[in-house]
This record gives structure tokens, C-alpha cells and sequence, in this order.
């Protein structure tokens, strides 16, 4: 729910645009406040439930992205727009490593004999998929039931607040140290023989995550724009796609290396951005292209991102490893952001089909030249970290 309610704003911008007469790059700006806010969380917070336990993070984590999304429902201007992003950004932060390292150790602590696989798809499944769940449902609602910059609000607020219940309920996992850790901000733990390995995933992550940014902030610009179909239900579904097949493609790869997953990742990337490209530069700009090319790019980033994920899962010591997903969605964050706001600086003063262009080629450049290090082979590795890195 926390991270569906994230990408809920995706196929509102458009409304919020047309209402207030903001440009493409203002949509980037509000975006990159959320990436902000995002990266600031996860570089103060993401990794502390390693000393305070999850619950008492993730609790406090899932009540800012109920206040923000009180934020874009009394104050819809720009300014609450990005202060609403900003403190949405902070909840991500918080929760995404606390997540997915209390999801490991609630079913290790359930089934301590079973393959860690099974949680890491769990976890997985409901970041990619999650952010695509979002978008579907608040589209829809924009398109059909009315109130679009309320009535989808509302509804996550409602499925937040049961969700809160439940985490509640759940157990804790991590007791507190004794004594404390004294506070310092995130920094990358993990064995000193990984760290090859661990900047591997970092840079895996980064790119994976800078693909699919685009489809959760200038899709549906694009969409309205180039491609000349304005519905709401549509953009948001667009982005539910690209999501959904990045959480399919991670499920069905389940048993796969992580070796494997990284190079079929890079290679579906390459592929669905070029589809992209060809889908918007065609002389009647094709959405079935663009449909195919998106699938294909979200099902490449998703296989890529789970290698990351399970390399660093594998390498990380268990009192670190909250600290260690923290810096990886950190890297992962940078590329969702970073990439997307140059993007949003090309779309001012080019063509947007241009400015995918040059996006889908630099994104190209940038996998490619870090294929070689992302899919080094075992041989090359250090001792026992290359072992568990392939076991994921």
C-alpha cells in the first residue's frame, strides 16, 4: 500500500498540469522532490531499524505517507504538490529496506529451512509491483468515478490506515542492542570481500531504477502529448504495465542466478527502449510500440534489480543487512531521479521524441558499459561472497 499510494500522483499530473497551466518540467520538479525526499530518508533512516527494530521504523514510516497524502488533499498548488512529494519521498525511505528486511527474517523465522528465495520475490513483487498498482487504480478512479485530485487519495489514505493494523500486529524481529548504537547516517556495510560485488549491485540497481523512471513521472506526458491520448485511466495504466511485467518477470525468473537475471535484465532493457524510440519516432507515433517497448523495459529492469537485490541480501551480514538495502535502494533512487530530471531539462528546449532519444541512448551507454562488471563471472570473484552471490 505505502508503495502504490507513491505512485498514485503519476496519472494526476496531467490533470494538475492542465489546471494550473504548469509545464512538463514543472512535473519534474515535483518529481525530483520526491526523489529528494526519498534519498535524504534512506541516507538518515533507511537502515537504522538494524538498531531500533523494524516495527518502530516502519510504523512511523507508513504515518508519513497517510500525512502526505492529507497534504495533496487540502492543499493541491504547486507548493503542496511538493511539499506533499517531499514527505512522501521520506516515508519511501524508511520503509523500502525496513520492508524487505523484515519480509527475510519474518520467513526465515517461519520456515527457517526454506529457500530465502520466496521473500525476496515477496519483497520485490510489492516495491515494482506496488508502484504499478498505484497508478491503475488512481487512473481509474480519475477516468470514472470523479473527484480525480480527491476520491484516489482517499482511497489509499483508507487502505494505509488497514494496512497499519497489520503491521501492528505482525511481530518484531529485531531486539534492540544493548547497549544502543550511537546515531550516524548510512554507510555501506558489508563484508570487505563484497564490496566488488556490492558496487556491482549498486550500479545494477541505479540503472534499473533509472529506466523505469520514466514511466512514473513523463509517461503519461508523452502519452497526452506525442503519442495523442490524454485519458487518465490510460496513463495510469501504462504505468501499471511496466511495473507489472518488472513483478512478473522477477516471479518467473525466481530460480534462475543472479548472474542470469542481470544479463537478460540489461539485454530487455536495451530491447524495450528501442522499441520505445522506434514506437514515438514512427510518422503516426504508434502506442502499441510504445505498450511493447514499455512491458519490455519494465520486465528487463525488474530482472536486473532482483540480481542486485539478491546479491546483497546474500553478502550482507544479518546485523548489516537492513544497512546494506539501504544504500542499494539509495543507488537505486539516484537513478530514478537523477536521469528523469535531465530528461525533464531536455523536454524545454527539444522535442520530446528528441529527448527520449537521447534518454534511451545514454541509458544504452550506461548498461552497456557497466555489463562487464555487472555479469563478471564467479571465477573472478572473492572467496565465499561469490558463492552466495550466485546462490540468490
Amino acid at each position: 500500500m505505502v508503495m502504490a499510494y507513491s505512485a498514485v500522483p503519476t496519472p494526476l499530473y496531467v490533470i494538475y498540469q492542465q489546471r494550473d497551466g504548469f509545464s512538463a518540467f514543472m512535473i519534474t520538479v515535483i518529481y525530483a522532490a520526491y526523489a529528494v525526499g526519498v534519498v535524504v530518508s534512506l541516507f538518515l533512516a533507511g537502515h537504522v531499524s538494524d538498531w531500533h527494530g523494524r516495527r518502530r521504523v516502519f510504523v512511523p514510516g507508513l504515518l508519513l505517507s497517510i500525512v502526505s497524502a492529507g497534504v495533496f488533499l487540502v492543499w493541491s498548488d504547486v507548493p503542496g504538490l511538493v511539499i506533499g512529494r517531499v514527505i512522501d519521498g521520506l516515508s519511501i525511505g524508511a520503509v523500502t529496506a525496513t520492508a524487505t528486511t523484515w519480509l527475510a527474517e519474518l520467513h526465515a523465522a517461519h520456515r527457517p529451512d526454506a529457500d530465502t528465495r520466496r521473500a525476496q520475490s515477496v519483497a520485490t513483487a510489492a516495491n515494482l509491483g506496488g508502484i504499478g498498482f498505484g497508478p491503475l487504480v488512481a487512473g481509474a478512479l480519475a477516468e470514472w468515478v470523479g473527484h480525480p485530485l480527491i476520491i484516489p487519495y482517499v482511497v489509499f489514505v483508507v487502505g494505509m490506515v488497514v494496512a497499519l493494523g497489520g503491521v501492528l500486529l505482525s511481530p518484531e524481529t529485531r531486539d534492540r542492542p544493548s547497549p544502543k548504537p550511537r546515531y550516524r547516517a548510512q554507510r555501506v556495510s558489508v563484508p570487505r570481500a563484497a564490496r566488488r560485488e556490492y558496487l556491482a549491485a549498486a550500479l545494477g540497481a541505479l540503472i534499473a531504477f533509472a529506466a523505469l523512471g520514466l514511466f512514473n513521472s513523463l509517461a503519461p506526458s508523452f502519452l497526452a502529448g506525442t503519442l495523442g491520448h490524454p485519458s487518465r485511466a490510460l496513463a495510469g495504466a501504462v504505468a501499471f504495465l511496466v511495473f507489472a511485467a518488472a513483478a512478473v518477470a522477477q516471479l518467473l525468473a525466481a530460480n534462475r542466478s543472479a548472474r542470469n537475471q542481470v544479463a537478460t535484465g540489461i539485454a530487455g532493457m536495451l530491447a524495450g527502449m528501442g522499441l520505445l524510440v522506434v514506437g514515438v519516432w514512427l510518422p503516426t507515433p504508434s502506442l502499441a510500440l510504445f505498450l511493447v517497448g514499455g512491458s519490455v523495459v519494465g520486465a528487463g529492469a525488474g530482472l536486473l534489480f532482483k540480481g542486485a537485490l539478491g546479491t546483497v541480501v546474500a553478502i550482507a551480514a544479518d546485523e548489516h543487512r537492513a544497512e546494506a538495502l539501504a544504500g542499494l535502494f539509495l543507488a537505486g533512487y539516484v537513478g530514478l531521479s537523477v536521469p528523469v530530471i535531465g530528461l525533464g531539462v531536455l523536454t524545454q528546449s527539444l522535442q520530446a521524441k528528441v529527448s527520449l532519444l537521447i534518454f534511451a541512448g545514454l541509458l544504452a551507454v550506461g548498461a552497456l558499459a557497466a555489463a562487464p562488471m555487472l555479469l563478471e563471472r564467479p571465477g573472478k570473484r572473492s572467496g565465499t561472497a561469490a558463492l552466495v552471490a550466485d546462490a540468490a
